[in-house]
């Protein structure tokens, strides 16, 4: 409903709301020379002056009188909502901060669970002091709308998702700088005993200045003799805290940890990594509670990283960071911000000025060199003579793992297992190899020799641009020529194999 008020009546209102000064109010019902003229003549001028936002006078034309001030903080504007609160820009009339107001939305100031978990992030936020993370000033309930509000810094710049969506990707250094600010507050958090559980864009703030800050620790889990199970909630809940937590849920389900554990913010900022180098998202994107869940959508995330990372140019020091923070093994990420910031630092000495994304060589140094699994005698001096003939130096062994650990001490060019004389452990170290070969970014050509019966080792091989299973029977000519095919820069010689 609107206001039916004239320019004096509305200056009054905006006096007694606390909204402007007496000789803010005066200055302008002088400029109007007209204390009949319509409220809205009043707002409008007001506005332009500066001294209401456009919020407020909408507000005071709507005839709203309640929200403009929480616990002696003024609402200039709203910044973002969300299902769960909303978030105002706002200042202390008593020094001029400016700070961020967030409000738990009315609907649910009735449900005790929302109300402890709005209470609580703020609670959690007055005990965290940090450069990195921003601070909670004040949290409560205001006496006279009974609406639960808590007080932030107010931090003048975006967050890192609107930074991607504006800028696409960002030089490599700009990210690692970001990325070690973030693993520096989560940190300080963790000093605490806190963690996150709620990394990604949104949640990274950015000022003007280049600060890096995280924010929302609402869903932060007290990881030691902690009485909130928010898993539990997750699990039952349909609305905000599923999802926030639920990729969070997947993972350590997936994984088997528990939740609050420092190393799955570790792995979550790994995908933020990532997603700013790349401008891509390392894992699938879905608002489908149960994909989000599932646990291939995790083990999936090394395997793309290994493959795409090299394709996208990322130099090696990158790779093997974004491989460590990613891993689906707890055990081998870094096992706390702190190990992870230090790795971030020797990355960005590693790269020193080579931060850039380049198409680096893909083939692997040192003569040219082909791997063979076989337990055949005959076959093996086969190999040999023949691949020689085309300037291959020849390495043979009849244990599969081995080409794993040659290949990780000495890349090799190319490679061919034979599955028929060495059983299931041929597919388990042609597909290691191939991702270690992606992870190092290189491209091996990988060849996979299967007997007729085999469909199933055949089915568990890795599809790869550069691989192939061959069922037997398979000469040696058509070996050679489809070593040529898959191994890069490479081409048949003359001679006859």
């Amino acid at each position: 409903m609107s206001v039916n008020l004239d320019a004096s009546g509305i200056g009054q209102l905006v006096l007694r709301l606390g909204l402007a000064s007496d000789a803010q109010v005066q200055d302008c019902l002088v400029d109007l020379d007209d204390k009949k003229a319509p409220a809205e003549a009043m707002v409008r001028l007001m506005e332009r002056k500066g001294f209401l936002t456009p919020w407020q006078g909408n507000k005071l034309l709507k005839g709203d009188t309640d929200g403009y001030v929480l616990g002696g903080y003024r609402l200039l504007y709203k910044v973002a909502s969300g299902s769960f609160g909303r978030v105002y820009r706002g200042d202390d009339p008593r020094t001029g901060q400016i700070v961020a107001v967030k409000v738990l939305r009315n609907k649910w100031t009735m449900d005790k669970q929302k109300v402890d978990l709005f209470m609580r992030e703020g609670k959690l936020g007055l005990s965290i002091r940090h450069p990195n993370i921003t601070s909670v000033l004040a949290v409560n309930q205001d006496s006279k709308t009974g609406q639960y509000f808590l007080v932030m810094e107010f931090i003048e710049g975006g967050n890192l998702r609107d930074l991607i969506n504006i800028r696409k990707k960002l030089e490599i250094d700009e990210a690692l700088r970001i990325m070690e600010d973030c693993a520096s507050g989560l940190q300080g958090a963790w000093q605490k005993n806190l963690t996150h559980r709620d990394i990604k864009p949104t949640n990274i703030l950015i000022s003007a200045q280049k600060e890096v800050k995280l924010v929302d620790f609402g869903l932060a889990e007290i990881t030691q003799g902690g009485s909130v199970h928010l898993q539990r909630q997750a699990e039952r809940d349909d609305d905000v805290a599923v999802d926030r937590t639920v990729d969070y849920a997947g993972l350590e389900k997936a994984t088997n940890v528990k939740p609050g554990d420092v190393r799955s913010d570790i792995y979550f900022l790994g995908t933020v990594l990532y997603e700013m180098v790349t401008g891509l998202p390392l894992m699938p994107v879905t608002k489908d509670r149960q994909a989000r869940m599932a646990a291939r959508r995790y083990q999936d995330v090394e395997d793309t990283l290994a493959r795409t990372g090299p394709e996208l140019g990322l130099p090696g020091p990158l790779q093997k960071l974004l491989a460590k923070m990613v891993s689906y093994d707890p055990k081998t990420r870094h096992q706390t911000p702190a190990e992870l910031v230090e790795s971030i630092r020797m990355c960005r000495v590693e790269l020193g000025g080579n931060s850039k994304l380049e198409a680096k060589p893909r083939v692997a140094a040192g003569p040219k060199t082909l791997f063979v699994v076989e337990n055949n005698e005959k076959l093996k001096d086969a190999f040999r003579e023949k691949f020689k003939q085309h300037g291959y130096r020849v390495l043979i062994t009849i244990d599969p793992m081995m080409a794993v650990s040659r290949f990780q001490q000495q890349p090799f060019h190319a490679m061919i297992i034979d599955a028929r004389t060495t059983g299931e452990d041929a597919v388990v170290a042609f597909n290691r190899v191939i991702r270690d070969a992606e992870s190092a970014g290189l491209d091996v050509g990988a060849i996979l020799i299967v007997g007729p019966e085999q469909h199933s080792i055949a089915r568990q091989a890795r599809e790869h641009p550069f691989s192939a299973v061959l069922t037997y029977p398979v000469t040696m000519k058509q070996l050679i020529e489809k070593v040529y095919e898959l191994t890069p820069n490479e081409a048949p010689a003359e001679s006859e194999a």
